[in-house]
């Protein structure tokens, strides 16, 4: 397994899309990779903006291998595909899982448990997260729009990081550089 890139792997299903549909499939462009990412719900978008943001992320992947397996020798199979797998800048990678808790039925904590028992045989972390802190998630939604590096200009990057180097106001840190409608959006892709 550990030679198998499984950030780089393509979804092992769709994602359904109809007329009526309660959930809000889609595609996230992740800064951290520079490709689109699916999500299922405003929930996992919650997750992938969240991932994108941390500097120990360099790869999601969604929808990435599907488990099955046969509880206790029965006859009938059991399969799971986790949401997401995760590369971490270390190597090391975690597996998620992403369900609000008042949502995860009995048959889902079983399959949940075997995904967690899966990804410890291979030396993977497991994560079941529910959803983001409605705060941090808005932030998180507000900055994504800063991410792409076409936001990003180097001389007023620099400039920036130089003003910040020391604590001081956002506005003034931002009008000490330049123009701040033109320095903010800079400013907020470093943030």
């Amino acid at each position: 397994m550990w030679s198998t890139r499984f950030e780089a792997a393509g979804q092992v299903r769709s994602f359904p899309s109809y007329r009526g549909q309660r959930n809000f499939p889609g595609w996230y462009w992740a800064a951290t990779s520079g490709e689109l990412v699916g999500f299922e719900s405003w929930v996992e978008l919650g997750h992938l903006m969240r991932l994108d943001s941390e500097p120990d992320v360099v790869a999601v992947a969604s929808q990435p291998f599907r488990l099955s397996w046969r509880p206790g020798g029965q006859a009938r199979r059991v399969s799971h595909t986790p949401d997401y797998f995760v590369r971490r800048r270390d190597g090391t990678a975690v597996v998620l899982d992403v369900r609000p808790d008042d949502r995860i039925e009995p048959e889902d904590a079983v399959k949940f448990a075997a995904t967690a028992a899966a990804c410890a045989v291979v030396g993977w972390d497991f994560e079941r997260v529910g959803v983001v802190d409605p705060v941090l998630a808005a932030n998180l939604r507000w900055l994504s729009g800063y991410r792409h590096p076409r936001v990003r200009r180097e001389p007023v990057a620099a400039g920036l990081r130089a003003v910040f180097a020391r604590p001081g106001g956002l506005l003034a840190g931002a009008r000490a550089v330049g123009d701040p409608i033109a320095v903010l959006p800079v400013l907020f892709h470093l943030v």
